[in-house]
């Protein structure tokens, strides 16, 4: 069963499905990618480990009394007094817990040195945690590409977090994906993309003269939800996950879901 969605479909945006879905989108980019840029190049995925903290709320403990001794010194000669022993007790508290989360990206490379040709960045939720280390080490990577030789394309098809910066804003959108072309920067191309439309069909730069490919997101993003099987986890009759979405983003929600939440 496909999407409702024509475009992205927000419930994939709850954090127990977006784990999946981004290592399943960076797989099928580089599949799709494959069937058009051999032999002169190849695509590949490059892992990055980064941490989850999962917040434990903390047992509420017993109070515990200390014993307290206090000792004078007397002014005559020094004498010793029996006082009560202190046993320390151990008491429970709690850490937080850290998990392993695995993020893709998608590398374009040639096939003869490897060298990097083209970098595709598919933002996670922790990319855009501000002040998580996955947001301090997405930036940090963001600004070597971007000194570099190599095109970068970023995808972010996530409503929540802190953006990446621009120098000059484009308009509102909960979907974005950004190209910079080696030889065209500062300047950079950017999609916003509204939650009622199409991803974009989007062209991947190779090196001159090579023409660029395309890479159809919605295409894309429809075959991955229909062979992950996300119809199965997601249930459209609750509410779109945060952040909340306005008057009008929720008007045509209720619309195209009415047929699935009253069938």
């Amino acid at each position: 069963m496909p999407s409702p969605f024509p475009g992205m479909d927000p419930y994939i945006e709850t954090p127990r499905i977006w784990s999946d879905f981004h290592g399943d989108l960076a797989g099928e980019i580089r599949a799709e990618l494959n069937r058009s840029i051999r032999p002169t190049y190849y695509a590949g995925l490059t892992p990055y480990v980064t941490y989850e903290t999962i917040e434990v709320t903390q047992r509420k403990t017993e109070g515990i009394r200390p014993d307290v001794g206090i000792w004078k010194t007397p002014e005559g000669p020094l004498a010793t007094a029996t006082v009560p022993l202190v046993e320390t007790k151990p008491v429970e508290s709690m850490i937080a817990l850290e998990l392993p989360l695995e993020l893709f990206s998608v590398e374009i490379r040639t096939a003869a040195d490897d060298f990097l040709v083209t970098s595709i960045e598919i933002l996670s939720p922790v990319n855009k945690r501000r002040g998580h280390d996955a947001h301090i080490d997405y930036l940090r990577k963001r600004r070597e590409l971007l000194r570099s030789a190599a095109h970068l394309i970023e995808i972010d098809l996530l409503r929540a977090g802190v953006r990446p910066p621009l120098d000059q804003p484009v308009p509102l959108a909960p979907y974005y994906v950004m190209l910079s072309r080696a030889t065209h920067r500062p300047h950079v191309s950017v999609w916003p993309i509204p939650l009622n439309a199409r991803l974009p069909v989007i062209p991947v730069p190779l090196l001159e003269p090579d023409p660029d490919v395309s890479l159809d997101l919605s295409a894309i993003v429809a075959s991955v939800y229909e062979r992950g099987g996300y119809d199965a986890r997601i249930d459209y009759r609750q509410p779109v996950p945060p952040p909340a979405l306005s008057e009008d983003e929720a008007a045509w929600v209720e619309e195209l879901l009415a047929p699935v939440r009253n069938g």
